[in-house]
């Protein structure tokens, strides 16, 4: 594990929350100097531009800093990609991540779960990510793809070079991305070879595992090519695990600051599901989704020319007065509770089905094993670089057993 830094240096959730809220309330669209880019902020603007594709582009490769290793990787993202490219490789995991597939999961989800808690039976403080929140959920995806969960540890230094926004502020300029590219271009040029090998593993003797059903479906009469599978298996296998793996932390953080409602769910623990999306729409652990304008366009009274950056910012929408009663208060009932967290339009989150099945069995364990749970010490957890991801590195706890 690399890049500890963040300790102190980065901004716990209380001020997150603050200045989200904050950003809701100073107008819909609004030009901030530091990222060079237009924010839009209001819920209606927000679902508007992610579910106009045409106009706002999701391509940023025509701007982005020149790296051959993510080049490769790129050409089965099809998070960065418009239509007609996102259609085809959007239609081949839903034709192999299907709902039922999702629903068989859950007793294995739970037995990976007693078993990782388990391992921590016989110790009173433990640190949650390195022992549940991560671990959880790379695995579940890994055995999905057949990869072998053997190496979670390598995925886990991976994931942790790749989201660690050590190279960036709060509010990173091209010139930071360029620099934070280079840094990172090793792992990606490690994971390029260590996916591409299991590809061909896979395409040689193919099995019952998500990667051998994608190697097979085809749309149009067309299959992916060994380089398109390897973005979209690493894609996968990465987007697969860490929205799981914030969304867990962030709500054993949130619940530990709230402890009038960690109490009515140890007494209910059916009220899990909607606090879960509650805590999705407190603490999104993607705060900010960048777009590219294709054309001209009146974005609220502003007139914006072709190539420009906008932020649909997720945090601020979450907060939008008009779409939520009392956005200001975590509401662990709220329903209905249309946040934006998982995006909207056709770069909706496949895996939040995934993701909820996880945080609601991992939480409602580790309600049933621990009659207490608190963090003993913030100044012992390590927080994420915001500008990357909203969550924790590290998140030390102490346990009381029933």
């Amino acid at each position: 594990m690399t890049g500890n830094t963040f300790a102190q240096d980065h901004l716990p959730f209380e001020t997150l929350v603050d200045r989200w809220q904050s950003l809701s309330a100073s107008g819909p669209v609004r030009y901030d100097e530091r990222q060079g880019a237009w924010q839009v902020t209001d819920h209606r603007t927000v679902s508007a531009i992610l579910a106009d594709p045409g106009t706002y582009s999701s391509d940023f490769s025509s701007i982005a800093p020149a790296q051959e290793d993510f080049a490769a990787f790129r050409q089965g993202n099809f998070v960065g990609m418009d239509p007609p490219e996102h259609r085809k490789l959007r239609a081949l995991v839903s034709q192999a991540f299907t709902p039922r597939v999702v629903s068989s999961l859950e007793p294995r989800i739970e037995a990976i779960c007693a078993r990782l808690l388990d391992d921590v039976a016989d110790r009173d403080r433990f640190d949650l990510v390195d022992s549940l929140a991560y671990p959880l959920p790379i695995i579940v995806i890994a055995e999905l793809l057949g990869v072998p969960a053997d190496d979670y540890g390598l995925f886990q230094e991976w994931a942790s070079i790749l989201f660690s926004g050590d190279a960036l502020g709060e509010a990173p300029s091209m010139d930071d991305l360029e620099r934070a590219l280079a840094v990172i271009a090793p792992t990606v040029r490690e994971m390029n070879g260590y996916f591409l090998d299991h590809i061909r593993r896979r395409r040689a003797s193919p099995g019952e595992d998500l990667t051998s059903r994608l190697l097979a479906a085809e749309v149009d009469g067309v299959r992916l090519a060994d380089q398109e599978m390897v973005g979209f298996v690493a894609l996968l296998l990465v987007a697969g695990h860490i929205t799981t793996t914030a969304l867990l932390g962030n709500a054993v953080v949130t619940f530990d600051r709230l402890p009038a409602t960690l109490q009515r769910l140890r007494e209910d623990v059916s009220r899990l599901p909607r606090a879960i999306e509650e805590v999705l729409r407190w603490l999104p652990p993607f705060a900010e989704l960048g777009r590219r304008t294709t054309r001209p366009v009146l974005l609220g009274d502003r007139e914006l020319p072709a190539e420009t950056l906008v932020v649909a910012h997720l945090g601020a929408a979450n907060r939008d007065p008009a779409h939520f009663e009392a956005p200001h208060v975590f509401d662990p009932d709220r329903h209905p509770n249309p946040h934006l967290t998982f995006g909207h339009g056709i770069h909706f989150c496949f895996g939040a089905p995934l993701a909820r099945m996880e945080a609601r069995i991992a939480l409602r364990m580790l309600l049933e094993r621990f009659s207490d749970l608190a963090v003993p010490a913030y100044s012992d957890v390590t927080f994420q670089n915001p500008s990357v991801i909203v969550g924790v590195r590290h998140l030390p706890v102490e346990v009381t057993r029933h």
